[in-house]
C-alpha cells in the first residue's frame, strides 16, 4: 500500500485511490511570469521520486506536468535542469490558460509552494516546502532562475549536480529547506564516498539484500515517501559488519531505483580505495 498525505486533511491517503495499477501524477508549476526557480524543480522532484516509489511497488505511474507558456529558452533551461538532477521528464506537458487552471485529472497533485490551489481538479493534494535563500551564502531565488544555467548557483561548474538532489532527499517533501554551501558541500562528499564504496562491494560476489532491510526501507518509502529514512538506512548499512559487501552493492543499487543517485557510477572503473 502505497501511502501520502494530503495536503488538505493532512490525513494519509492511499493512492491510486481506486483499486489499478496506475498511478496519474500532476506537477504544477507556476501560472505567473516569476520563472520557475529551486522550489519549482523540487516539486518535479517529488513527483520523480513518487513515480519511482510506486514503480518499486508494482505499480506503473504517468507523470505530467502543467506550467506556465514558457519562452523557449526557458523551457530549455527548464528540460536542462531535470536532466542534471535527474528527473524523469514528463509524458505531457499542458500549459495553463490565462483565465484559469488547466483541469488535469490525476491521481495526486503535486504543488510547488506558492503555487494557486486548484482543488476542482479531485486528487490527493501535496505541498512541496520551500527553498529558502541563504543569508550570505548566494543562493538565489526565484526571480535569479531564468537563466539557462538554472542551477549553476547550487552546483557550480565542476560540481556534481546530484549533490543538489542528495541534499534535496535528505528533507522530508513538506519541509522547507535552507541551502547552504556546508550542507551542499557535505552531501558532494557523501555522494562520492558512497559511490566509492559501491564499486569497491561491486567486486565482491553477489549477495541477497537482507530481509530486515528491504521490509523497512519498503515501509518508509509506502508511508509519505520517506526518503530520509531510506539514506540513513544506507549509512547504517554500510556500517553493518554483519553485512556481506555483495549484499551491501545489491542494497545500494536496489534503492538507487528510488534516489535516483547514479551510485554505481564508478563500478568498474579507476577509483581510489575508500576510506
Amino acid at each position: 500500500m502505497l501511502r501520502i498525505v494530503d495536503t488538505r486533511t493532512g490525513h494519509l491517503v492511499e493512492v491510486p485511490s481506486v483499486s489499478r495499477h496506475l498511478l496519474s501524477i500532476c506537477v504544477h508549476q507556476p501560472v505567473s511570469d516569476a520563472g520557475i526557480g529551486m522550489t519549482d524543480l523540487r516539486a518535479l522532484l517529488v513527483g520523480d521520486v513518487l513515480a519511482r516509489t510506486a514503480q518499486l511497488h508494482g505499480l506503473q505511474s504517468r507523470t505530467f506536468l502543467t506550467t506556465a507558456d514558457l519562452p523557449h529558452e526557458q523551457a530549455q533551461a527548464l528540460d536542462r535542469a531535470m536532466s542534471a538532477l535527474g528527473i524523469h521528464p514528463p509524458a505531457t506537458v499542458g500549459v495553463h490558460h490565462l483565465t484559469g487552471a488547466l483541469r488535469a485529472p490525476a491521481d495526486v497533485h503535486v504543488h510547488a509552494y506558492g503555487t494557486a490551489a486548484q482543488d476542482a481538479v479531485g486528487g490527493v493534494r501535496v505541498d512541496v516546502g520551500q527553498i529558502g535563500t541563504a543569508s550570505g551564502e548566494g543562493v538565489p531565488d526565484r526571480a535569479h532562475l531564468l537563466a539557462p544555467g538554472l542551477l549553476d548557483a547550487f552546483a557550480p561548474e565542476g560540481t556534481d549536480p546530484l549533490a543538489v538532489r542528495m541534499l534535496l532527499l535528505g528533507h522530508a517533501y513538506r519541509t522547507p529547506i535552507t541551502v547552504t554551501s556546508t550542507a551542499l558541500e557535505e552531501a558532494r562528499r557523501t555522494l562520492g564516498h558512497w559511490r566509492q564504496l559501491v564499486a569497491d562491494w561491486a567486486q565482491e560476489p553477489s549477495r541477497p539484500i537482507p530481509a530486515d532491510v528491504l521490509r523497512h526501507t519498503h515501509a518508509e518509502l509506502a508511508d509519505d515517501l520517506g526518503v530520509p529514512a531510506v539514506l540513513d538506512t544506507l549509512v547504517t548499512v554500510a556500517k553493518r559488519a554483519d553485512v556481506p559487501a555483495g549484499a551491501k552493492f545489491e542494497t545500494f543499487a536496489f534503492l538507487d531505483r528510488v534516489l535516483g543517485l547514479d551510485l554505481a557510477r564508478e563500478v568498474g572503473h579507476q577509483h581510489r580505495a575508500a576510506t
